[in-house]
């Protein structure tokens, strides 16, 4: 007879690694908003908001929790690994790497 601690255990050990596995790459992706939140405040902050609050130091620079409303977020992969440049001479050309590019689309996502 199976003792009533070896049911339990039966029962409960898939679920805490079904939560345990779960847990990884959250804290992946936890990891990935702070990279990509990092790179916009060391490149970005000086005109775009890069917060859900504060307005754009720049005049006419989008907040980045608002360009999800433009446009999905997940179409600029393409231009910041080509190189993302825009018509007006003041913002640099960028760009990213792989990683980088996923890290900063899950910094712009995580402000939707």
């Amino acid at each position: 007879m199976i003792s009533r601690r070896r049911k339990l255990a039966a029962i409960l050990l898939p679920a805490l690694l079904a939560v345990c596995h779960a847990a990884g790459p959250a804290s992946a992706d936890v990891q990935s908003v702070r990279r990509g939140k990092a790179f916009a405040k060391a490149n970005c902050a000086q005109c775009h908001s890069i917060d859900r609050t504060t307005r754009s130091p720049r005049r006419g620079a989008p907040p980045f929790r608002t360009l999800h409303k433009r446009y999905p977020v997940e179409t600029l992969e393409d231009a910041l690994g080509e190189g993302l440049s825009v018509g007006h001479p003041k913002m640099p050309e960028f760009r990213l790497d792989p990683d980088e590019i996923d890290d900063f689309i899950n910094f712009l996502k995580s402000l939707e």
